[in-house]
């Protein structure tokens, strides 16, 4: 009888869990169809533009031809690609060290709400206008020099726009709040007892600080990295508008080869590079991630096993 009762329940439980999987199969639907219309499907047509062979009056030709990669190792791509490297590391650079003491004091404060509010308000105006504003605040009548001018520190308007300096300038203002909020929010779950765990074993503030804390909220830190580095790497508005000669980056050659010069196969061939390395950054902070929760998984594991085997002793020498 009992073991007629164990399999009714072993049904109604299969029953429930095929019914439950129906119901979330059927609200992934959606889902999974928005995906795939307005994200899989540009990139297979890029994918498939970078095959094709450039068309006599721009556009493509529906014939197979890998000359637009082979256009991608002309040497001065090579050091349009290294350039864009260089200002994309050091903007992401500056952008994480600033956003790790911003995060910090958000997490610690008691104004946690108004301090976010802060963070998002720059959302809500468009980044052109941002970006203008930066123009406005840089060029040679703005505010910052027509400050140095009045304190007599400059004897003429110093040139703050139209090179690399300006670019990584306002990349970081733009994407600073990207950085922010994944950190704020690593920080916001960190346990603050290990640090006064290190602090009383002899670790001074900095020393807890880079082997505690920085290791117990590497998941924020390496989110804010993807969400800076990827966005800033494929950019081109900012280069644009506050760059110059030595600021042209991979996202204006992008827009150049589509609008101006209309070879698509080569500008889809480069836009299929930055979506590589955006593939690759997720799958980075996917695989960290998952390691991450293996390790606390095996140590919650091995406490576990540690206290069993303490309540063990007392209860053999009992039996003794």
């Amino acid at each position: 009888m009992n073991s007629a009762y164990s399999a009714s329940s072993q049904k109604k439980r299969q029953h429930a869990w095929k019914k439950h999987l129906n119901q979330g199969c059927l609200y992934a639907w959606p889902m999974g169809l928005w995906f795939a219309f307005f994200f899989i499907a540009p990139i297979v047509i890029v994918f498939i533009y970078s095959f094709m062979k450039k068309g006599l009056y721009g556009g493509f030709e529906a014939e197979l031809s890998l000359k637009a990669y082979a256009q991608m190792f002309n040497p001065k791509y090579a050091v349009l690609v290294l350039r864009t490297l260089k200002i994309a590391a050091l903007s992401t650079g500056i952008t994480i060290a600033l956003a790790l003491p911003c995060g910090y004091a958000m997490a610690r404060s008691r104004h946690q709400a108004a301090l976010l509010f802060l963070i998002i308000i720059p959302f809500w105006t468009n980044s052109l206008i941002r970006i203008f504003a930066w123009m406005l605040i840089m060029n040679s009548n703005g505010v910052i020099n027509r400050a140095l001018l009045f304190l007599h520190i400059t004897a003429e308007p110093v040139r703050f726009l139209y090179n690399q300096g300006a670019v990584i300038l306002v990349s970081v203002y733009m994407y600073l709040p990207y950085a922010i909020l994944p950190i704020f929010t690593a920080v916001d779950r960190f346990d603050f007892s290990l640090l006064e765990a290190a602090r009383d074993l002899g670790a001074g503030k900095i020393k807890a600080a880079a082997l505690v804390l920085i290791p117990g909220i590497k998941s924020g830190i390496v989110s804010a990295l993807i969400f800076t580095f990827i966005p800033i790497f494929g950019a081109y508005a900012v280069s644009l508008l506050v760059g110059g000669i030595d600021s042209y980056m991979l996202g204006n050659v992008i827009v150049d080869q589509v609008q101006k010069v209309r070879n698509w196969p080569l500008a889809s061939a480069f836009s299929m590079v930055i979506t590589l390395v955006s593939i690759a950054g997720i799958l980075w902070v996917s695989v960290a991630n998952m390691l991450e929760a293996r390790l606390k998984k095996t140590h919650i594991n091995e406490e576990t096993d540690a206290g069993a085997g303490m309540r063990r002793v007392p209860e053999r020498e009992a039996a003794r």
